[in-house]
């Protein structure tokens, strides 16, 4: 191990994974401040460049041969503040739901749908994380980056970050490019419940405080999603998918029952009951498996390689397209 107190560099070590798959950085730097990351730098040119979270987005299916970076910038400052919201800035090494605790602690609201979501706060903006009607990017005000080619910090605003659903700029044409170092978030002081989404409505029992909307979506997300600590996954592995109207009204058709939900660009429909229709919810291929509770997971049973879950998720897809003509894909990042 080489480095400071402020930074530690070792080699050939574990990437932390969700998955629970073996894989290994030639070397895995963490660093908790933005000149430890600038001094870092120079040390980049040249080598392949992974920056993770919590490594809860990831499917390795080898070793990395290159270096990790993985954030330990911590804290939360009060940037602005008024009777109607307040602007907080977010270190992005800070979890993701830990931060969403200390938000409703302090009387600041709009996270709180986003509960239990795993990860950090710096993924939270390149993923534009979401779940129960609400997205990170309606949150985001600013993103604070240091460019992995010049040492440089970069801030830029919403707009600039391109959010679509589960994308961003971070993940399209910048891929790899910035490192998140802080998140600007803009909360509301008033509790504005988002309840129509997932049957959240249903399990309230008239409590609509956002204490108990928190509650219930921790809840719900515990029966339906398998421990990482207990079972290798990486929660929802593939992204819901939009087709077009006409599509879908054909579908229907066929499959009156069909969930769905109304959104700009078409029809979302949802990827876990495809999956289910397909005939893949709870069956595995080797020591990789469709989780029995949730189709939308897929999970280690015990000793899998990042190539056995990949082998899956191409049959699953494949079984949906084959049946209904619609594609999915990985909200997973595969690395190889």
């Amino acid at each position: 191990m080489v480095g400071g107190d402020s930074m530690k560099s070792t080699f050939n070590t574990q990437i932390p994974n969700t998955f629970s798959i073996s894989v290994k950085a030639e070397e895995y730097v963490e660093y908790d401040s933005v000149a430890d990351l600038q001094n870092l730098v120079p040390r980049l040119d040249g080598r392949r460049v992974l920056h993770i979270g919590g490594g809860s987005n990831l499917l390795f299916t080898r070793d990395f041969d290159g270096i990790v970076l993985h954030s330990r910038i911590l804290g939360i400052e009060v940037m602005e503040a008024d009777v109607r919201s307040v602007l907080v800035r977010v270190g992005a090494g800070m979890v993701w739901d830990d931060f969403v605790a200390e938000a409703l602690r302090r009387g600041w609201y709009g996270a709180e749908n986003l509960s239990l979501i795993p990860g950090e706060v710096g993924a939270s903006a390149v993923q534009n994380i979401g779940a129960y009607g609400v997205e990170v990017k309606d949150l985001i005000e600013r993103v604070e980056c240091v460019d992995l080619q010049s040492g440089e910090v970069c801030v830029f605003d919403n707009a600039t970050c391109r959010y679509a659903y589960r994308s961003s700029i971070f993940k399209q044409e910048w891929r790899g490019r910035y490192a998140v170092t802080h998140v600007q978030y803009r909360l509301s002081t008033t509790f504005v419940p988002h309840l129509d989404y997932g049957n959240i409505r249903a399990h309230l029992e008239g409590d609509t405080t956002a204490e108990a909307v928190r509650e219930v979506i921790i809840r719900v997300r515990r029966e339906k999603l398998p421990d990482p600590v207990v079972m290798g996954n990486a929660g929802s592995f593939f992204v819901n998918p939009v087709v077009p109207r006409e599509q879908f009204e054909a579908l229907r058709q066929t499959y009156p029952a069909m969930p769905f939900y109304e959104v700009d660009n078409g029809v979302k429909i949802p990827a876990g009951w495809l999956i289910e229709q397909s005939g893949w919810k709870g069956r595995a291929l080797g020591p990789a498996a469709v989780h029995d509770r949730q189709a939308l997971v897929l999970v280690n049973r015990g000793g899998a390689t990042g190539e056995d879950v990949l082998r899956l998720s191409e049959a699953v897809c494949a079984a949906v397209q084959q049946k209904f003509g619609i594609s999915i894909h990985p909200e997973v990042n595969v690395i190889g």
